[in-house]
């Protein structure tokens, strides 16, 4: 593979996962962790994405702008939280998760649905706090510098203390027979504890995260109640979601 193919595929990895480590990229690419690490220098240096210790991080995820010019797949992304704000209902606590679709939704409420509104990310409570209807209470706890969502014993302990509507939530890895998972165990423990403070969940997922799994499990996949993406519910792409106890949207 020459070098141009294995940033570019570097880049894709990145920017769909949001972060990514050395060590799968160098195993996904079969190249040595070096020859990884110094790839994605290169990239950082040309500003397109961030390195971090062990990994690398999408500039979309950690640039939270107006613009927002590097979110990946963005119009997709928005069509997800268009739909996921259709199951809103007046009064309602929810919570959002963290990451660049929950944030679109966060953008999307409706101004005229009156919400209280959990949230763990920093950019989603910014966001909210522009919701003139929108109660927001923020979770504390340890701030994650790469993602600005809070995690940890305390994030954790607060999430016990609350029963919400529903929650949105992301996903760095999802598959029809093994669930959700993630590769920072951390995250994994705190998206549990989302999980369990909610009456119902919602999945706010695009389709390329389909079929695709990591080390550490968050839930199975009948835990969860909704599952959105940009498709449409009949589209072959989610043939293997459709006998599951899960609605489509």
């Amino acid at each position: 593979m020459l070098k141009e193919e294995r940033q570019h595929a570097i880049l894709n990895e990145v920017e769909l996962h949001n972060r990514v480590l050395l060590t799968d990229l160098a195993e996904k690419l079969d190249v040595s962790i070096d020859t990884v690490r110094r790839d994605v220098k290169e990239l950082d240096a040309e500003n397109l994405l961030t390195k971090v210790h062990g990994g690398a991080v999408s500039l979309g995820f950690v640039n939270h702008s107006p613009a927002r010019s590097n979110v990946y797949a963005l119009d997709k992304k928005v069509g997800i939280a268009k739909k996921a704000s259709t199951l809103l209902r007046n009064n309602s606590v929810i919570l959002i998760d963290g990451g660049t679709t929950c944030l679109e939704l966060a953008r999307l409420l409706p101004t005229n649905i009156k919400l209280t509104c959990f949230t763990l990310s920093l950019p989603v409570a910014m966001e909210l706090l522009g919701k003139p209807n929108v109660e927001t209470i923020f979770i504390g706890g340890t701030l994650s510098r790469d993602s600005q969502i809070a995690v940890g014993a305390n994030t954790i302990n607060a999430l016990a203390q609350i029963k919400v509507d529903y929650s949105f939530i992301g996903t760095g890895y999802v598959d029809a027979e093994f669930g959700l998972t993630e590769f920072d165990w951390e995250v994994v423990q705190t998206k549990k504890a989302v999980i369990n403070a909610s009456k119902k969940t919602v999945l706010l997922c695009i389709s390329e995260k389909l079929n695709s799994q990591h080390r550490f499990k968050t839930c199975d996949l009948n835990v969860i109640s909704t599952m959105v993406t940009e498709l449409e519910p009949w589209d072959k792409k989610l043939d293997a979601f459709k006998n599951m106890n899960i609605q489509l949207l």
